[in-house]
């Protein structure tokens, strides 16, 4: 009987160690189970703060009818026009060949090439073909004549879009511009359209227009 109790009494005492055990061992489980799960909570924070917001696009590409016209590839594209200073840039759009022309005549590329930060009215070679030849080739003959012209399409400040909706800018030859319009509709002095504007050189905004602006 004594043996029988002595049994009895260590299979008591073992029970009663070994439970305090178990508890905690389960305590801790739960506990690590309650751990994961800000852990996880966390993480799906984490990713969702690495995911960048979507920023809205800025349009600021050229716009116009003519621009269809203008190369898609090499140094008469928007993308070569960019790199170039204006007159150069000019140079290499067949649209602005006579401009080319005037421009070289009056000696003033170095001037517009060396320019900083200037929006240049661009007339294109049919602008020039609605003045008469003979008056054409008589302000082509007269250098100072050509050159009043010539920088009265040029303004000295870089111009957006925006600024033309309802604009007045000094020009180099110290006249005025007018401009007004929105959207991809812009008039300059209310007589030349706006065909393809917005056009990027390496200093230069350029905006080339269907008419030849003539200074007062």
């Amino acid at each position: 009987m004594n043996s029988m109790k002595i049994r009895r009494t260590a299979i008591a005492v073992a029970a009663a160690v070994a439970l305090p055990f178990s508890l905690a061992a389960c305590s801790d489980s739960g506990d690590d189970t309650k751990a994961a799960a800000p852990s996880s909570a966390a993480a799906e924070t984490t990713t969702e703060a690495s995911t960048p917001s979507e920023e809205p696009m800025t349009d600021d590409q050229p716009f116009g009818p003519a621009c269809a016209g203008v190369p898609k590839e090499g140094a008469g594209s928007f993308d070569g026009m960019a790199k170039d200073p204006v007159a150069t840039a000019a140079s290499n759009n067949p649209a602005l060949s006579t401009l080319v022309t005037a421009v070289k005549q009056a000696g003033l590329v170095d001037t517009l090439n060396n320019a900083e930060n200037i929006t240049v009215f661009a007339p294109t070679n049919d602008a020039f073909a609605k003045i008469s030849k003979a008056d054409l080739d008589k302000v082509l003959a007269d250098k100072a004549t050509l050159t009043k012209i010539l920088t009265y399409h040029v303004v000295g400040q870089k111009l957006t879009p925006q600024q033309l909706e309802n604009g007045s800018f000094e020009t180099l030859q110290k006249g005025m511009v007018t401009t007004t319009g929105s959207g991809e509709a812009y008039k300059v002095n209310d007589t030349a359209n706006v065909v393809c504007g917005n056009v990027k050189t390496a200093n230069a905004n350029v905006y080339i227009v269907d008419t030849v602006l003539m200074p007062k």
